[in-house]
């Protein structure tokens, strides 16, 4: 009796170190695999003296263009804003950092937005992209909304071990969302990455995750779709060329080919409207002005002048 007593003793203290090893092993997989995600970044990109002096000088750049856009089989007249600037990023819960921390992501912050009427109604769009000023890995996070008198729309990615996307919307179909993604080329993130190292813009054929305002307006699906890209340089100016087969769809990029490597205009070829209306528009955006501001301190009655000088 004693001997069999001793002998599932024996055996119990084998099971639990076996259950220890397995757990041990687990652990040292997940380790792993998140070692590796990581060491999936790139090198830090040295960033230069001019980059320093001009985006850490504690303002953001605000550009204003004039707007062509395309909507519902016709052009639609209005206004868009570029404001880039930089700001400390949290990276695990992915929003602006309240203070200043070693674990804080440096991000080149870009607000996108747009303002156009259709017929009666007015359209207001957003799109936030957070893009690491080290230019080695993508976007940390996107979000884009849009309102207009018939509902509004939201949808947000986080980059972590895949991109993680929640989508909101009134529309039958595209309701309550929550999917992953394989980790791709975000056109999102591009216009950020043409302000840091336009020289590393990807180029050829490759995978690209629309713009969510394009996903959004077009009710096409959040997802990678092939495309061509390429970079066009003449003189000062380069043009930045992404084709996407599938969607019928052209944007153009037009920048400065030297430092900062302001954006002057784009152009997006693509199909407006529903049913019979529908037809090939191309929406313009050429650039009004730009400044450089501390614009979150700029919200008196007084400072009202300002948007008359962007011409907004």
């Amino acid at each position: 009796m004693k001997k069999t007593i001793f002998l599932f003793a024996i055996l119990g203290v084998l099971v639990i170190i076996a259950c220890s090893n397995i757990k041990a092993d687990e652990a040292t997989k997940i380790s792993t695999s998140e070692k590796t995600i990581e060491e999936k970044t790139s090198p830090a990109k040295t960033l230069s003296e001019d980059f320093k002096k001009y985006w850490y000088a504690g303002n953001a750049e605000i550009s204003s263009y004039r707007l062509e856009q395309a909507r519902y089989g016709e052009i639609r007249k209005g206004t868009a804003v570029l404001i880039y600037v930089t700001e400390d990023f949290l990276p695990k819960e992915q929003v602006k950092a309240d203070g200043l921390n070693t674990s804080n992501v440096p991000v080149l912050k870009l607000n996108a937005t747009k303002k156009f009427n259709t017929g009666i109604y007015p359209y207001s769009i957003m799109q936030s992209t957070f893009y690491p000023v080290a230019d080695n890995q993508h976007a940390i996070k996107i979000s884009s909304s849009m309102q207009e008198w018939c509902g509004h729309v939201y949808a947000q990615l986080n980059n972590r071990k895949q991109f993680e996307i929640m989508s909101h919307s009134y529309f039958q179909g595209e309701a309550d969302q929550e999917f992953t993604l394989d980790k791709v080329v975000l056109e999102n993130e591009l216009w950020t990455k043409i302000r840091i190292n336009p020289e590393g813009l990807p180029q050829g054929d490759i995978k690209i995750i629309p713009s969510f305002e394009y996903c959004r307006l077009r009710h096409k699906e959040i997802k990678a779709y092939t495309a061509k890209a390429s970079l066009e340089k003449q003189h000062n100016i380069n043009t930045y060329t992404i084709e996407y087969p599938e969607l019928k769809r052209t944007i153009s990029i037009t920048f400065n080919s030297s430092f900062p490597y302001e954006i002057e205009s784009w152009t997006e070829a693509f199909t407006s409207g529903f049913g019979p209306n529908a037809k090939e528009l191309t929406t313009k955006a050429t650039k009004i002005k730009s400044m450089k501001s501390a614009y979150w301190g700029k919200n008196s009655n007084k400072d009202e002048v300002l948007r008359e000088e962007l011409g907004l």
